[in-house]
């Protein structure tokens, strides 16, 4: 997310998790700490710096030993997160089994970290540039729960539609509430993907989107663009496709994923 947009959805998402009863604590790497909770002047490093590297688990230890500052995938963040004894963890989207992963084995680190770290994360599903169903296949496989919110139609990021049908389906926070704390009771390893969808009103169709992420995809294909660098390239061109449309429905998502996290942390707090 370029600047000083970046900044600004951070400031703002921090405030409508305080204003639903929750203490925020934004992660990343500044200078090779690992910092819960950021300062004005860390999100501005954050933001601003050249050489912010894209830390997932197999990255942390170097990153942290080498004093560099790091931007937290959804993996490292779960790890980060659970150190710290948090138990939920709001983002725009997890990673997940990219197109065509039957030839190149390009599944994101974040569907193991979701199988053995015990955060429940909240998102509004895998990012639209994934194979979703792959992804949908890869984390039942793996055990963990993946559970609409007031949906049973997996989300896809920008659209509510993915096409990809929910097992599991709640229509409260307080449900979900319950089922994160059971599952503690129970012992079970690993986290929880709560699917959240972009509200209705910030919500791109999903035949506009598919079209446009298939350009960036062929676009990536012959730069010869993968690995970690390929969801960075394609968010980007995304937003370049959309004229911007795509970065103003990534900020509302996030929003609206950052009010149910609250909501979801303060009732598990009412019943323990």
């Amino acid at each position: 997310m370029p600047y000083p947009q970046n900044v600004e959805m951070a400031t703002t998402v921090e405030q409508i998790i305080r204003n639903n009863g929750a203490i925020p604590a934004t992660i990343a790497i500044i200078d090779g700490k690992i910092k819960i909770g950021l300062e004005s002047e860390d999100l501005e490093i954050l933001a601003t710096s050249k050489d912010v590297a894209k830390v997932s688990r197999r990255d942390l230890a170097e990153v942290v030993a080498m004093k560099c500052v790091g931007a937290t995938t959804v993996a490292t963040t779960m790890i980060c997160a659970a150190m710290a004894g948090i138990q939920f963890f709001v983002t725009g989207g997890i990673g997940g089994v990219h197109k065509g992963a039957e030839h190149t084995m390009d599944i994101s680190a974040d569907l193991e970290e979701l199988s053995k770290t015990n955060v429940t994360v909240i998102c509004a599903g895998a990012k639209s540039i994934l194979d979703l169903p792959k992804t949908m296949e890869y984390l039942e496989t793996k055990g963990v729960p993946v559970i609409g919110y007031q949906t049973n139609e997996l989300p896809a990021f920008f659209t509510r539609e993915s096409g990809v049908k929910l097992t599991s389906s709640v229509e409260t926070p307080e449900r979900l509430a319950d089922i994160h704390l059971t599952k503690q009771q129970l012992n079970l390893e690993g986290g929880i993907v709560v699917a959240n969808p972009i509200p209705y009103e910030h919500a791109l169709s999903k035949a506009y989107i598919e079209a446009i992420i298939n350009e960036a995809v062929v676009e990536a294909e012959n730069q010869g663009i993968k690995g970690k660098d390929a969801t960075p390239f394609l968010l980007g061109k995304i937003v370049e496709k959309t004229n911007g449309k795509s970065l103003a429905a990534n900020i509302k998502l996030v929003e609206n994923n950052a009010a149910l996290g609250a909501k979801i942390a303060v009732a598990v707090n009412k019943l323990l």
